[in-house]
């Protein structure tokens, strides 16, 4: 009975596929490319995190998560922006998003490179950052607005 429950609730899920990407070897990490960085240029970043969908209709998604980098550790975590305008808090000495003061919804863990995971939160409306918090990661551009509405 349980599994025919969760048969249904899976198939009802929306579906949102991420991957996460960077150059590979030899890249240079460039920093200041945090959310709201002042002088933002993504197109810049050498690595960042492509989701399939940049907005979902409430309730139930599912995060299909593959990261494709040929050498690095990556992870993605869902973080609820409260206020859109301000920035997150990203604690620079540890090169990382403070996750306790953050509203984290979720997280795929560490992702070998070339592996996946699988994230399912129920979600309300609202503005969310998906975004990679291993060191240095979130500064070098891995982050990725996503809206949630109605």
């Amino acid at each position: 009975m349980a599994l025919g429950l969760w048969s249904t609730a899976a198939s009802a899920a929306t579906v949102v596929n991420v991957q996460l990407w960077d150059q590979g070897a030899g890249m240079v990490m460039r920093t200041g490319m945090a959310y709201q960085a002042p002088g933002l240029d993504l197109s810049k970043a050498t690595m960042g995190v492509r989701a399939s969908r940049p907005s979902v209709p409430a309730g139930v998604i599912s995060f299909k998560v593959t990261n494709t980098s040929k050498k690095t550790v990556h992870e993605m975590i869902v973080l609820h922006l409260k206020d859109p305008a301000q920035p997150l808090p990203y604690v620079g000495s540890d090169a990382k998003v403070d996750e306790s003061k953050a509203d984290d919804r979720g997280e795929v863990p560490d992702l070998d490179p070339g592996k996946s995971g699988t994230l399912t939160v129920t979600l309300e409306p609202g503005s969310y950052l998906l975004i990679c918090n291993q060191p240095k990661h979130f500064a070098s551009g891995m982050w990725a607005l996503f809206e949630v509405t109605k």
